[in-house]
């Protein structure tokens, strides 16, 4: 599947997780992919507290087999998170399609997630240096 979109979007919020990134586009009503990525932009990683879109642990999205499948990862194999966070991310892109399509999230660690992986703006809100 395909890689991590670039961000284009920044928002900050005062006190709560930020989401930065394609998630805050509006996507567009009929196309289930794009409803996806949207709902991801707002699943949280509890410990670094931005969405998991902007950190980059999103893989890709596709309509396979009548299926909606999520690929992602997380920051390490042993994450506390390992559990619940690909949870939460079928939760919310199954309430985003509305149950149109039976959603897959299926937890990958090839690549290996690295802080390159985050859009700009969340390695900036996690002090890692700007790239050049």
């Amino acid at each position: 599947m395909a890689g991590h979109l670039p961000a284009d979007v920044s928002e900050e919020r005062s006190g709560r997780p930020v989401s930065i990134g394609p998630a805050r586009t509006r996507p567009d009503a009929e196309d289930p992919v794009g409803r996806a990525w949207a709902a991801l932009g707002d699943v949280y990683d509890p410990e670094l507290c931005l969405d998991v879109v902007s950190l980059g642990l999103v893989y890709g999205i596709a309509a396979v087999d009548g299926a909606l499948v999520v690929e992602m990862t997380l920051t390490t194999p042993g994450c506390p998170a390992a559990e619940s966070l690909p949870e939460l991310a079928a939760e919310a892109v199954e309430a985003a399609l509305g149950g149109s399509l039976p959603v897959e999230v299926r937890l990958v660690f090839d690549p290996p997630w690295s802080p390159a992986m985050m859009c700009e703006e969340a390695a900036a809100a996690l002090g890692f240096p700007a790239r050049r």
